[in-house]
């Protein structure tokens, strides 16, 4: 009977359990490159997975939320549009109501000014017209109209003289004789005698006549107006003479 050598035997088995070990390791090795290149970099693996692949996983639920996320924006977006487009809306229509007011107003006034203007007209046309009459002053025809009458214009001309300076050198010329004419003093004498109420030559009364007077040596206002138009440019006024002139 051959001896058993136990040295041998425990080689042998030894060899063989590392074949074993071996042929494991690289089946391991090879199941773990495969899972590396098909599970996600976040997946968690074990020591009992991996020898397997895990299969790649879609999560529904964060797809269904993020379109609801779109959606919801989406919705709120077009709220907001709508919200601006009728608050524009209501402005625009204010704006217009406003001016349909300010029109309204304006027509109003309008309408009411054109009223009262053909109320004024019918009153006025009611109205009868008062015809302004041309009133001329009327003077009497003697000594005092004269006198008076001759003041108006003299007023009228600038010409200085006063009621009383008139009166009393027609009284001491004429005594209040128009047509009074002097035929003996030395103007008579040179053929230029005095003529009048306040015995003016025709010389003078030809230099210092007035217009708007009759152009007539005998007619009473134009004979006052010219001598004292002449006592005016002579001595300053008709009241300062006190003498024939």
């Amino acid at each position: 009977m051959p001896k058993f050598n136990l040295s041998a035997y425990r080689t042998a088995v030894t060899k063989k359990q590392m074949q074993k070990i071996g042929i494991a390791g690289a089946g391991a090795l090879s199941a773990a490159a495969l899972a590396f290149t098909v599970v996600p970099a976040d997946a968690e693996t074990t020591t009992s997975e991996a020898g397997q692949a895990k299969p790649v996983v879609y999560n529904a639920d964060r797809i269904e939320n993020v379109k609801a996320n779109v959606a919801d924006q989406a919705a709120g977006a077009s709220v907001k549009a709508e919200a601006v487009a009728a608050q524009q809306a209501e402005q625009k229509a204010a704006e217009k109501k406003a001016a349909d007011e300010a029109a309204a107003k304006k027509a109003a006034a309008a309408k009411a000014a054109e009223e009262r203007q053909e109320k004024e007209a019918s009153r006025s046309a009611a109205r009868p017209v008062a015809q302004k009459a041309e009133t001329k002053k009327v003077y009497a025809n003697n000594l005092d109209g004269w006198i008076r009458e001759a003041l108006d214009i003299m007023d009228e001309k600038d010409i200085p003289g006063s009621y009383h300076g008139l009166y009393k050198n027609i009284m001491r010329e004429s005594s209040g004789n128009p047509k009074a004419i002097n035929l003996w003093d030395i103007n008579a004498k040179n053929g230029i005698p005095s003529k009048g109420l306040l015995q003016v030559i025709p010389p003078t009364f030809e230099t210092y006549h007035v217009d708007g007077t009759p152009y007539d040596i005998y007619h009473p206002v134009s004979n006052i107006v010219a001598a004292a138009n002449y006592a005016a440019d002579r001595y300053g006024t008709i009241d300062n003479v006190n003498s024939a002139y």
